[in-house]
């Protein structure tokens, strides 16, 4: 459980949330998931719940940014973590990547 959960009335589904950084930010990388034509909102919040461990609420909320911002940072971390739910995702045909 995070320590820190938003309530609904705080979530703004529009905004990119600024987060501090550090230098062990530098370490952290970004799995992105794109947005397409082909895969359903159900899939996508199925395969997030699946493989980066979302909660249903989480996984829809991604859903809902992915959609309309064109692409989402569903989780940080290091490459190394990162990197099999990159290809996870990419093997259930969404398109996904790693970025710093």
């Amino acid at each position: 459980m995070e320590p820190y959960q938003k309530t609904m009335s705080e979530f703004n589904p529009w905004k990119q949330e600024e987060f501090d950084t550090d230098v062990l930010d530098a370490q952290l990388h970004h799995l992105i998931v794109w947005n397409d034509e082909v895969n359903t909102f159900d899939w996508v919040i199925e395969s997030l719940i699946d493989i980066c461990s979302h909660t249903q609420e989480q996984a829809e909320q991604c859903a809902l940014l992915i959609h309309y911002q064109g692409k989402y940072a569903v989780k940080r971390g290091d490459f190394d973590t990162l990197r099999p739910m990159c290809e996870a995702m990419i093997d259930r045909g969404i398109n996904s990547t790693i970025d710093n």
